[in-house]
């Protein structure tokens, strides 16, 4: 089936179980500890351990390595350098970092600190971590590039360069009343998933099954036979719960492969966990960015130039953190320069993080929408409302958005928040030691749709079965599917097995990019019309006329049973939705208003969030509960990045020093209050046949940025290196003194 015209009115429209809430209907199986994660799937025979060791140095390349102590150690079943690691190949999967990071001990060449460089194995995992400790290694170390802000401007040709140009942006800044030029940085920061990375690798024969921790299950299974350099037909891959990933587990790392080709070896299981510091430094992370932003408005606010610079840093051949995204689309101006620079570090590979791009760059964006309003002496919320649009700001009236409710959020938040009780200048309300503060930003995540399949199959009496490689990071895709498949079969959830995160099931979008419930959805939609379609045919009547409601097929007044028609065999039916050009014509995209208000001690300068509001608009939300957990995890990690996460490079030796959970600052209870979520009601018929469109990563999106103008409403002190922490809230209160 292909989604390429507005979708028609269809059984989903009947809303009897989607859109309803539903509590997740794999809960049972967390709360009582039988959910199976990676780490914990029991093999036939006894497992082994793998552990991974990690370079100590950054850049520079290996000299000696002398694992003969370690082999002889007790309990060591094999170890694993480049000088015997079988050959590996690339993988050529969506993601440009895992194509160059892949291969796992490839030579001696070392790329960045805690790059894989010896895996021991043995009979249980603290023989295997003490033994890597006897690996001797001899490094020649050389030069690295560790710090963002010296490859700006110092000359050298960045990587890559992105330029969007529409207009004359220069005169027109120039020309400007009012004129915004600021710049603002934010830090490296970790995925941190609760879940580490980890992988059970067993073989029979040539078919290896791999059970691991991805998001998205058809990619780590063709890369990671391309890395093997073995058959795809002879790899399956298993990520049935997976704990979180916030985009680091989009790919692929030492886990997998090495697990894998140390099980070939042995012919046994191999069991590997990544250790918590090698999450922070082998695996991925958000890169840091500096950002300037200058907007250039008349008197009244109306934007006429737009122009955002976004500098960042990976490794050679690595994305970018794409920054400047959300101000291609977010409010008007006819002249924008919107441009992307990437310089080259030897820092540990920077990849995807929770709404990649926006996130960072709403901090900046937002940050000098708000700075604008205050020259103009302008509301916040009306500055933002003066700049709406309903089109693609660069593309004009010919790619209108398909659905654009931010003026409506902007309204509607304002109105619950008490946005007319903001104090109209800093440090003008206080609370006994608290100066009150409140802050807005708006929310965007453009929305991306992905191709994915299923099979659904009618079961002897009448319960349905869904098989999809869709998998469920902790945001609900179990639930969903089963109102889905419910819905489009007139069953009720408890009536629907849904079973996800395997790789011999029809391939499926994956968790990431907020595609995974709307694309996963409409291929479980695909494949139940498939069914519709046969069952009406089986039961005698024209498919087009039928309508299915409590267990029943009905046409007109005649009716028959499911059961009945599903027989002793059960009927199945198999699908794929693929998306046509409907993005290219219209500008797809969620938006939403975020709400804050903060204290800052007027003494210690220290910053409490007081309550949040999110007001979102994403097309038909399918349930309200589980949307309602993404937005809440969402606000809790825009406060954080707002507030205290950063990674803090050694800038001598080229590594993130705060690598565990004791140091890398998250936000814990403590720091979170009263949050609160509104969904404006809407249905975006050109997304998808769910008319919804994705809500996980727009919940981050734009909450640092009214944490941050909350904080200048209560303090004064404006913060453009971010997090904001009390100590620069105290300097810029000296400064003013």
């Amino acid at each position: 089936m292909k989604f390429d015209q507005a979708s028609p009115p269809n059984p989903i429209d009947q809303e009897r179980v989607v859109t309803r809430p539903h509590t997740r209907i794999e809960g049972p199986l967390k709360v009582s500890g039988q959910a199976t994660y990676a780490y914990e799937y029991a093999l036939p025979g006894a497992p082994t351990y793998g552990f991974v060791l990690g370079s100590r140095i950054a850049h520079g390349r290996i000299t000696r390595i002398d694992a003969s102590r370690a082999e002889a150690a007790p309990g060591v079943l094999l170890v694993l350098t480049h000088e015997n690691m079988p050959a590996q190949g690339a993988s050529d999967t969506p993601v440009p970092q895992q194509r160059k990071a892949s291969p796992q001990l490839a030579g001696p060449d070392v790329r960045h600190y805690h790059q894989a460089v010896a895996f021991v194995v043995a009979e249980t995992f603290e023989q295997a971590r003490a033994a890597a400790q006897l690996i001797e290694i001899e490094y020649e170390q050389t030069p690295g590039q560790f710090t963002l802000a010296d490859t700006v401007g110092s000359g050298k040709e960045p990587q890559d360069a992105v330029d969007s140009v529409v207009g004359e942006f220069e005169p027109a800044f120039a020309a400007s009343a009012a004129q915004v030029d600021r710049t603002y940085t934010t830090p490296d920061q970790s995925q941190a998933p609760m879940e580490p990375h980890a992988t059970v690798a067993h073989w029979d024969g040539d078919q290896l099954t791999l059970y691991t921790a991805h998001q998205v299950v058809h990619w780590v299974k063709r890369g990671l036979a391309l890395t093997l350099n073995v058959p795809q037909k002879d790899v399956r891959v298993v990520a049935a719960f997976v704990g979180g990933g916030f985009g680091t587990k989009l790919l692929f790392f030492s886990d997998a492969v090495l697990s894998a080709a140390a099980a070939r070896l042995l012919g046994r299981p191999v069991k590997t966990t990544l250790h918590r510091p090698l999450i922070f430094n082998n695996t991925s992370h958000r890169a840091a960015t500096i950002q300037r932003v200058r907007l250039g408005a008349d008197q009244d606010g109306t934007l006429h130039a737009v122009g955002h610079d976004t500098w960042t840093g990976n490794l050679p051949g690595g994305d970018s953190e794409p920054a400047c995204e959300q101000t291609k689309y977010l409010y008007g101006g006819e002249h924008r320069l919107i441009r992307t620079r990437q310089s080259e570090l030897d820092l540990p590979p920077g990849a995807s993080m929770r709404a990649p791009g926006e996130a960072v760059g709403m901090l900046a964006l937002e940050g000098a929408m708000d700075e604008l309003a205050e020259q103009l002496n302008l509301d916040p919320v009306e500055l933002r409302l003066r700049n709406d649009v309903q089109f693609d700001p660069e593309k004009g009236p010919r790619r209108p958005f398909s659905s654009r409710r931010l003026a409506a959020a902007l309204r509607t938040g304002a109105r619950a928040f008490g946005w007319d009780q903001r104090p109209g200048a800093p440090r003008e309300r206080r609370d006994g030691e608290w100066f009150i503060g409140y802050g807005v930003a708006s929310a965007f995540r453009t929305n991306l749709v992905q191709p994915s399949g299923a099979t659904v199959r009618l079961n002897r009496g009448g319960t349905l079965t869904v098989e999809t490689q869709m998998t469920d990071i902790g945001t609900g895709s179990y639930t969903i599917l089963a109102q889905v498949a419910a819905e489009m079969l007139g069953l009720e959830t408890a009536q629907v097995e849904v079973r996800l995160g395997d790789s011999d099931f029809p391939q499926a979008s994956g968790s990431g990019g907020s595609w995974g419930a709307n694309s996963s959805s409409a291929g479980v939609y695909a494949a139940c019309d498939e069914l519709r379609r046969d069952l009406s045919r089986k039961a005698g009547y024209t498919p087009a006329n039928t309508v299915f409601r409590g267990g029943k097929v009905w046409q007109g007044a005649e009716c028959t049973e499911l059961s009945d028609l599903a027989g002793p065999e059960g009927v199945e039916a198999t699908a794929r939705m693929t998306f046509g050009e409907l993005t290219e014509q219209f500008m797809q995209a969620g938006f939403g208003a975020h709400f804050v208000e903060v204290g800052v001690n007027a003494y210690t300068a220290e910053i409490r969030v007081r309550r949040a509001l999110s007001v979102v608009a994403a097309g038909r939300i399918l349930n309200p509960v589980t949307a309602r957990s993404q937005c809440l995890g969402g606000m809790t990690m825009g406060i954080g990045s707002a507030l205290m996460e950063a990674l803090h490079v050694d800038h001598d030796l080229g590594l993130f020093v705060n690598h565990d959970l004791g140091e890398y600052h998250v936000p814990v209870h403590a720091d979170i209050p009263d949050l609160d979520v509104i969904f404006l009601d809407e249905r975006d018929d050109q997304s998808s046949p769910l008319r919804a469109k994705g809500v996980g990563e727009l919940g981050i999106s734009g909450v640092g940025a009214a944490v941050a103008n909350a904080v200048y409403n209560a303090s004064g002190v404006r913060v453009r290196d971010f997090p904001v922490t009390l100590d620069k809230i105290l300097a810029g209160w000296e400064a003013d003194s």
